[in-house]
């Protein structure tokens, strides 16, 4: 008992801070659809789309960015070796708008993942002074949300602006799996990091990631992350490693994506960054593991103790635990606070999420994503 009222404690003692940054934090992050409508002229803008077996979700995202009131962009959708229907949708689509070009990937070059690569050809093409990078299912529902965003890149003299997007989820137990993923994201990479530019945290949202072709080009392109699942991620940590002026928004209600549409999906497609996002440490893992339990599921059974110290202290951290999920609910998504009610058997999800992707990591000797396997000893040893 002794051994568990300490592991409480310190447990306490964790979320105490941990609660104080993440309501700083958090309350520091600001909202782009809050910002008013400018003017949509300014330099062109280049929209790299890679697609890889994307035929569901492609053409309505296309449509919804085509709806945009910003004068002078071109789209570049590169088929990364679709073997479905994405290449004929991407043909349809070019031939709707001549502000759209499709580049065409045979094979994979080495020492590249597939992703990277897509996003690399795109740039080779690309005519603009800006760059987007965008997912193939992100939907675009204000008309002007690049309008605002490069008036804003632009007035406030930034390299990079990313955008969190509003993740619609279909199900009761993928909305609790996304939201609990939202909140440990918060306090794990601390978001609202990337808007001090005395900071080292980069941030960068796979949805949106809007650059300066000159910062791209400073920070070596996707050369330089060529072999790194988290991309998206790891665009944003390069360009603070290179100081530059970046900055981080949520875009609730002007862009949205639907991740998954089942946990199955969940569990399958956040794999790959899994291992990578734990600097592929099996200490790392089982830390993770045992921090999650720790902290987020052992003190809804030891609130049901009978010693009353470990009952208070158990009380103690669930209020804690509430104030910080409830805010990080609020601020980074459109979900109920009520998703808080699931919050110990999601937190189960996740620790079985954790182990279960690191176990497959190494049973396949590397990670699966979008039908090819990449090394894991040779992903390891770039990561370095």
């Amino acid at each position: 008992m002794i051994l568990l009222l300490l592991l409480l404690c310190a447990v306490l003692i964790v979320w105490i801070f941990i609660g104080m940054a993440v309501w700083r934090g958090v309350s520091t992050i600001s909202s782009i659809d809050e910002l008013s409508h400018r003017t949509s002229n300014g330099p062109l803008l280049s929209v790299i789309v890679p697609a890889r077996n994307e035929e569901e979700t492609i053409t309505d995202s296309i449509l919804s960015q085509l709806q945009q009131d910003y004068q002078q962009i071109q789209w570049i959708l590169v088929n990364d070796r679709s073997t479905d229907g994405t290449t004929e949708r991407l043909e349809e689509l070019a031939e709707m708008d001549r502000r759209i070009s499709v580049v065409h990937i045979d094979s994979l070059e080495k020492g590249w993942l597939g992703k990277n690569q897509a996003l690399y050809k795109g740039y080779q093409v690309s005519e603009g002074e800006l760059i987007l990078f965008t997912d193939a299912d992100v939907i675009f529902n204000d008309p002007s949300i690049l309008t605002k965003a490069v008036s804003l890149l632009r007035t406030q003299k930034l390299d990079h602006l990313t955008l969190a997007p509003h993740i619609k989820s279909q199900s009761f137990w993928l909305k609790s799996f996304v939201a609990f993923f939202l909140f440990g994201f918060s306090f794990y990479k601390r978001p609202w990091k990337a808007n001090d530019p005395s900071s080292k945290v980069g941030m960068g949202i796979g949805a949106f990631n809007l650059i300066t072709r000159s910062a791209y080009e400073e920070i070596g392109t996707h050369e330089e992350i060529k072999h790194m699942p988290d991309d998206d991620l790891q665009l944003g940590v390069q360009l603070k490693k290179h100081h530059k002026k970046q900055f981080f928004l949520i875009a609730l209600n002007s862009l949205e994506v639907e991740w998954y549409r089942s946990l199955k999906e969940a569990f399958n497609g956040l794999e790959k960054n899994t291992f990578a996002g734990l600097h592929y440490s099996m200490l790392l893992v089982l830390f993770a593991m045992f921090g999650v339990f720790s902290s987020t599921v052992l003190p809804f059974f030891t609130i049901f103790s009978m010693e009353p110290a470990i009952r208070i202290v158990s009380m103690l951290i669930l209020l804690l635990i509430g104030i910080t999920y409830l805010k990080v609910i609020k601020q980074m998504t459109k979900e109920s606070p009520l998703l808080f009610l699931a919050l110990p058997f999601t937190a189960m999800l996740f620790i079985y999420y954790i182990g279960r992707a690191t176990l497959l990591t190494y049973k396949r000797g590397g990670i699966e994503w979008r039908g090819t396997v990449y090394s894991f000893k040779e992903l390891k040893r770039k990561r370095k």
